[in-house]
């Protein structure tokens, strides 16, 4: 604690004490990986008074200050955003742009489940009552999370850092006709298959034939599926709906 001392506009001579508090962080990541590096340092301090000012020691402050004495409290330093404080020892040409790939997949692994629940959930009502559909819908969904979880721990088994983001609501509640349904799971089912070709690319154009490898059996699995819901929308489109609709939930996806 020190005291700035100056003249007041009476020409009497006035003393302010200060209170300088200083905190600071030093967190140094290892510099050999330059681009995860960080380096935080927050200092705070408060000396409100001019430099010119000549500097009081603190012994000449009394213990009961008068009116004409203030402290000056120092605000607390703002939160710094720490990033990457933990590098991963196991993390090697795995380039943050495929990281940052592999955690927006995940995302619309989680979506395209979450749709899948709803379009399950919606043949199961008693105004719907298709259980067939219902069953292949829930299934779907399950694999998709399943997708999503393999895509997580594939994250942490490369170093990465999983970042979760919000997931975005089904933009219907309705899904009309097993028909209706089975084209817009199509769509999603090509909409996630051409995010995994992206990211299939990303990889390889940062070299690692390792994450491309990996993504090679999801895009895989994606070609079996567009192939089998195309099949299911040809023979809706055959059987129509009403009776034919009520036959192909019970022999086709029961």
């Amino acid at each position: 604690m020190y005291a700035v001392g100056g003249i007041n506009s009476r020409g009497r001579r006035q003393e302010t004490s200060v209170v300088c508090l200083a905190t600071s962080v030093n967190v140094q990541a290892n510099l050999n990986v330059s681009k995860y590096s960080t380096t935080a340092t927050a200092v705070v301090a408060a000396l409100p008074s001019p430099a010119s000012e000549p500097i009081v020691p603190s012994d000449r402050i009394p213990a009961s200050p008068s009116p004409a004495f203030k402290t000056v409290r120092v605000k607390e330093a703002s939160t710094c955003a720490v990033m990457s404080l933990h590098l991963s020892q196991c993390r090697q040409n795995y380039h943050q742009d495929s990281e940052a790939g592999i955690n927006r997949q995940i995302n619309m692994e989680l979506y395209a489940s979450y749709c899948y629940q709803s379009m399950g959930f919606y043949f199961e009502r008693d105004d719907v009552a298709l259980p067939g559909f219902s069953k292949f819908f829930k299934k779907l969904s399950s694999e998709e999370r399943e997708h999503a979880e393999k895509l997580m721990s594939y994250q942490v088994k490369r170093g990465g850092r999983i970042v979760l983001q919000d997931i975005k609501k089904p933009e219907r509640d309705e899904w009309g006709a097993g028909v209706d349904a089975m084209q817009v799971a199509l769509q999603l089912e090509k909409s996630v298959n051409q995010s995994i070709l992206d990211l299939h690319k990303l990889a390889s154009s940062h070299e690692d034939a390792q994450m491309a490898d990996y993504l090679e059996d999801f895009l895989e699995e994606q070609v079996r599926s567009i192939k089998e819901i195309s099949d299911y929308i040809t023979n809706l489109k055959r059987v129509g709906t009403g009776l034919g609709e009520y036959m192909f939930d019970k022999e086709s996806l029961s």
